[in-house]
């Protein structure tokens, strides 16, 4: 049921470089039963999903390093972290922004600002589906 929280903590990797954003999807989260790691940087997003091997990864598209689209690309070309679901949560709304982002191998899609319920029933969706 949406707002209850997982039978296990599913992980979930925030990489969002905006301080307050990143804050109301940590407490959002953690507030709903899930385990968050999270960084700013999609060179660290690379390493952390190797490393941490996060049931869910909700990737901002407009990164300080490089673009959360590049970064989507290099982890679905890892076979380690390729069979992770990826979100974007963007501020990119314009025509043809989403079929581009699709294109770079993210799984889902949220325009920012974004109904905390849209979003949850799809983290739900994601982190509930996941094989052991």
């Amino acid at each position: 049921m949406l707002g209850d929280a997982p039978s296990r903590a599913a992980k979930v990797l925030i990489v969002e470089d905006n301080a307050l954003n990143l804050k109301l999807l940590k407490d959002l989260l953690e507030y709903h039963g899930y385990y968050v790691v999270a960084t700013g940087s999609g060179e660290a997003a690379l390493r952390i999903a190797e490393e941490e091997q996060p049931d869910l990864i909700l990737m901002d598209i407009q990164l300080p390093d490089f673009s959360g689209i590049d970064a989507t690309r290099q982890l679905k070309a890892n076979l380690k972290t390729q069979r992770i679901p990826i979100i974007a949560v963007t501020a990119f709304a314009m025509s043809g922004d989403r079929a581009k982002i699709m294109e770079s191998g993210c799984d889902d899609y949220v325009a920012k600002p974004f109904s905390v319920l849209e979003l949850l029933a799809l983290i739900e969706k994601y982190t509930t589906a996941r094989p052991e």
